[in-house]
């Protein structure tokens, strides 16, 4: 199927619209990170860069560590970002350009979330280091899309009885990491479990300033909630659209936070540029 210019966007250099990428520019295991000034805080680690470039929020850098090719991308912040992001890298991996069609061939890649966020158990500290396991979508995203075949719907009727979700919410929607990647990162250090994304950082997060919520008792709920072994771990932005479009386009993705707030306990990290760098470093260890 031929794919039309407007849906398929490419600058006048031939790259892709957002991301300001060609599909040479890439490698084909992808660190997301989402502020722009993380990328380096990678990359400074690598052997050599040959490409970066950036555009809007989108900086990217592709080099070698310790002889691996690896692209590290900031995708800013929200799982509307995430929707562009995955969409244009499996398009460059993905769909010829010349052509406009789907390759008969197609790529997987693996993208490693270096990201940070606030748990929301008492017994994750501040300056640990979490694994989603599971990722559940509560800013409704995932639902432009055909998501039943990824689902988990015992997991998320279990989430709505037990919180009491609103119906006039959108429907959550729980997806799996990678198994291979989740076995490759897997250390004794690392808490695992199940990551909430917000569609935002205040309200949607049960945060107060000067807005009242719809619901002030969410997160309390939240922390109590129980599926066999599996608790909700942490709130950030990013991790359900990240496993969902993978998983959707065929792609490995895992996801693993430096936690520097706990909000049960109110707490947030002294030095939490030193725990991201210490996450930086496991990680480009392991892959």
């Amino acid at each position: 199927m031929f794919i039309r210019p407007s849906e398929l966007i490419l600058n006048p250099d031939g790259s892709i619209y957002h991301l300001n990428l060609k599909p040479e520019n890439i490698a084909n295991t992808i660190i997301f990170v989402g502020d722009q000034d993380r990328v380096e805080k990678v990359t400074k680690h690598f052997d050599s860069i040959e490409f970066e470039t950036q555009k809007r929020e989108f900086k990217t850098q592709t080099g070698f560590y310790k002889g691996k090719r690896l692209t590290v991308i900031s995708t800013g912040i929200g799982p509307d970002n995430i929707d562009i992001v995955l969409n244009e890298l499996d398009a460059l991996v993905n769909i010829d350009f010349n052509t406009r069609k789907v390759k008969n061939k197609l790529t997987s890649l693996d993208i490693i979330r270096i990201g940070t966020s606030g748990a929301i158990q008492k017994e994750i500290p501040i300056d640990s280091f979490l694994m989603s396991t599971h990722a559940l979508d509560v800013n409704g995203m995932l639902h432009a899309y055909l998501v039943e075949s990824i689902r988990n719907p015992e997991i998320e009727k279990a989430f709505v009885s037990q919180t009491n979700w609103d119906k006039s919410k959108a429907n959550p929607i729980v997806v799996n990491g990678s198994d291979a990647l989740i076995k490759k990162f897997e250390d004794s250090n690392i808490h695992k479990g199940l990551t909430i994304t917000a569609g935002g950082f205040y309200g949607p997060q049960g945060r107060v300033l000067r807005l009242k919520i719809q619901n002030p008792e969410l997160n309390d709920r939240i922390e109590k909630f129980r599926y066999n072994a599996l608790k909700i771990t942490n709130l950030e932005m990013e991790t359900s659209a990240i496993y969902g479009l993978s998983k959707l386009l065929g792609h490995n993705a895992i996801s693993l936070n430096a936690i520097i707030a706990n909000r049960i306990l109110g707490s947030f990290s002294e030095n939490p540029n030193r725990v991201i760098e210490n996450l930086i470093k496991l990680i480009l260890k392991n892959i």
